[in-house]
């Protein structure tokens, strides 16, 4: 639950524009530095104050879209956000020395969407379906 003076002083932090889309797509107000965007166009924010947000909740992504899900984080950004790497992609030169040139850029999950991948099948298939055979009355 937001209490009266978390939420005054995110509209004084935010703005009313933001603290309104805010509530409406994470159902929360948050304020907080912003540390960088990925390719996806996710804005990813951290905030230091430990007083301010419960234990664990103090980073967290702005996504572009208003359906989104967790595959839409590449995993440089999620490794951040979870917590496994101290320092965000844009300021860790091991991650930006990591990713070899052979590699595929991240896309997202398309499971569930027009473009999920959908297999096709070559062989005869075992089992035909019934196709009566129709004849003329005498």
């Amino acid at each position: 639950m937001v209490s009266l003076y978390r939420t005054i002083r995110s509209i004084q932090r935010v703005g009313l524009r933001e603290w309104w889309r805010q509530m409406q797509y994470i159902g929360d107000a948050k304020s907080g530095t912003f540390v960088g965007a990925d390719q996806f166009g996710n804005r990813y924010f951290e905030n230091r104050n430990g007083e301010e947000e419960i234990p664990g909740r103090h980073r967290w992504v702005d996504f572009a879209q208003h359906n989104y899900h967790a595959s839409q984080v590449p995993p440089e950004w999620h490794s951040w956000i979870s917590h496994i790497r101290q320092d965000p992609p844009t300021a860790d030169p091991v991650v930006q020395n990591l990713t070899p040139s052979w590699q595929t850029p991240w896309v997202e999950n398309m499971t569930g969407t027009r473009g999920a991948y959908k297999p096709y099948n070559t062989a005869k298939p075992k089992i035909n379906a019934w196709e009566p055979k129709v004849t003329g009355r005498a």
